[in-house]
């Protein structure tokens, strides 16, 4: 039995009763009065195990995109149900209203909907759904709490695809198939054209020249058919928050767009999230189903507080590649984190397949690299400064062992690593 905020009025209904006549009596006669009509009114209201309930939800809902929980009410009691219908969910699904009046006549049915506004990726998982009757005469009632199993797949909000279209058309222009033509070595032979100024003399094809009696250049489209590998960092160091998210958001994003601007180019695409173990793949997924199979195995990948197994990615990625690729690796440019794992084995990685690192810089190191005000601020600068030589050095000797940097900020980052990609197709290094 609950009662309501009309049961504490009727208490204080007696106070007066009780002050003019102050006897243990009439405080005891007025105590049974109330809790006898209280008694009597949740025994009067419908039962809430009698109300059949079934939950109706999208099966996935990118971030920051709204969703709506339904829940559909069967009462199957004999009672006219007037009360207080929670569907409850946890605090990061954002539930904008999740208390509903409904008043259901004996074997009607209702509908209540619950919007939703989640702020974190992964499955947002519903809590119970708590019912509760009041009586005729508002005073009590009767609650129970049912289990209705609902899940949403909170995607990844891949903000980063506005920068798609721009990506698209240099691929588009790449590719032969807009006025400009891509020449040098390492790409698909296309057609001839006359040779005119600035053309590389390298791309002349002495013989057709001779047959025409004109210098004529080869022109090339990139090749198709690559193999992209990319290799997402869940270890600790993507934990750390990088303008309120993690670094590994940003990586999120990135991997996207590369994903998406990969398939759009032909090329073949795989993803692996790993720290000491294998947190999420995709592979053998082509065309239209990649992006909601990279969206789906992302939307629940977290950071996790380990350090991350280099040498086993080296074996993960020679499991899965027989030939020359390009592998992607989203990880931190963190002089300490690089110096004791992938530094030792970068070669092993350069030796077969092309490597791009693409790493997330903190705007506030550049920040507190300005500061002058006092002592504090001056140390601070001192040791932001000390930072940004450290991941200079480290960025150096990578570059050294033939690995690609882009480092950048949150929202720079997925279309710079964008750009290099098209940067490396253009010359014929995938």
């Amino acid at each position: 039995m609950t009662l309501t905020w009309r049961a504490v009025v009727l208490a204080a209904v007696g106070v007066p009763l009780v002050l003019l006549l102050p006897s243990t009596g009439t405080v005891l006669v007025w105590a049974l009065v109330c809790v006898a009509l209280c008694v009597l009114d949740a025994s009067l209201a419908a039962s809430p195990r009698q109300v059949a309930v079934q939950r109706d939800l999208p099966p996935s809902v990118r971030l920051t995109e709204p969703a709506t929980s339904t829940l559909t009410l069967t009462h199957v009691g004999n009672r006219r149900l007037r009360g207080l219908v929670r569907d409850a969910w946890p605090p990061s699904a954002s539930a904008e209203q999740d208390r509903h009046t409904v008043v259901v006549a004996p074997g009607d049915g209702a509908r209540v909907r619950t919007v939703l506004h989640p702020t974190r990726r992964g499955d947002a998982v519903a809590d119970r759904v708590t019912i509760r009757a009041a009586g005729p005469l508002g005073l009590a009632g009767r609650q129970a709490s049912l289990t209705v199993p609902g899940r949403l797949r909170v995607l990844p909000e891949f903000a980063s695809r506005r920068h798609l279209p721009s990506r698209l058309a240099r691929l588009r222009e790449m590719d032969g198939r807009a006025a400009v033509q891509v020449r040098g070595p390492g790409t698909e032979f296309d057609s001839l054209r006359e040779y005119v100024i600035g053309d590389d003399v390298r791309a002349i094809d002495w013989r057709a020249s001779a047959r025409r009696a004109d210098v004529v250049v080869r022109t090339w489209r990139p090749e198709r058919d690559r193999r992209v590998l990319i290799v997402l960092d869940t270890g600790r160091t993507s934990a750390v928050r990088v303008q309120d998210a993690p670094r590994l958001d940003a990586s999120i994003e990135a991997a996207l767009l590369l994903g998406a601007l990969a398939t759009h180019a032909g090329d073949r695409v795989e993803l692996l999230a790993f720290d000491r173990r294998v947190r999420a793949r995709v592979a053998g997924t082509a065309g239209p189903r990649l992006m909601p199979a990279l969206a789906d195995a992302l939307a629940t990948t977290s950071s996790q507080l380990v350090e991350t197994d280099w040498p086993g990615v080296v074996t993960q990625v020679r499991e899965r590649l027989s030939q020359r690729a390009l592998v992607v690796l989203l990880t931190a440019l963190d002089a300490s984190a690089v110096e004791r794992g992938l530094l030792g084995v970068a070669q092993q990685l350069t030796s077969r397949h092309q490597v791009v690192l693409a790493s997330v810089a903190d705007p506030e190191t550049d920040a507190l690299r300005t500061g002058r005000a006092d002592a504090r601020e001056v140390f601070d600068a001192a040791a932001a400064e000390r930072a940004a030589l450290e991941r200079s050095a480290v960025a150096v000797r990578l570059r050294r062992r033939g690995v690609e940097v882009v480092d950048a900020l949150p929202d720079d980052l997925a279309p710079r690593l964008a750009d290099t990609y098209l940067a490396l197709k253009a010359a014929g290094r995938l």
